[in-house]
């Protein structure tokens, strides 16, 4: 997983091209004056579903030989490691 760390400014300044980072996968780390402030990620939800669609491709190419069982194992408490 890729960790970007930027300033407050910074990320104002290109907070398009954080969330583009952040839809490839990236974590963004935000300081003011070099103090953590806040963390910008993905949405559980999309992240998921897009997990999700993946194993649907994955699937449609050799769908015989990978039942969807053997290739999802989300955690019981809904939340990802």
């Amino acid at each position: 997983m890729k960790v970007l760390e930027v300033g407050a400014f910074e990320a104002k300044t290109h907070l398009s091209q954080l969330l583009d980072e952040v839809e490839k996968g990236a974590v963004v780390k935000i300081s003011r004056r070099g103090r953590p402030v806040a963390v910008l990620r993905q949405d559980e939800a999309v992240s998921r579903r897009a997990g999700f669609e993946a194993i649907a491709n994955l699937r449609s190419l050799c769908p015989e030989k990978m039942p969807i069982a053997e290739v999802v194992a989300l955690p019981k408490n809904g939340r990802e490691r």
